[in-house]
């Protein structure tokens, strides 16, 4: 496994991937291990934020109707 300075990162604003720290913190995500788990970057995204907005809705609700859910 190799530190974080050699993997690749999603540049949000250019919407380009990178290796390394090409990039200021506020403008990447990542790391990820290859290239293409960098350039999937948008979709895994919105697929986790889906997740946590789902997962907050179950706690918002827990027990409102008396029942653990």
């Amino acid at each position: 496994m190799t530190d974080d300075s050699e993997k690749y990162w999603y540049n949000l604003t250019t919407g380009q991937v990178e290796r390394g720290f090409a990039s200021p913190m506020v403008d990447r995500a990542g790391p990820f291990d290859t290239a293409e788990e960098a350039a999937n970057a948008p979709a895994l995204l919105r697929e986790r934020s889906r997740e946590w907005d789902e997962d907050e809705a179950r706690e918002k609700n827990w027990g409102a109707d008396g029942a653990q859910k």
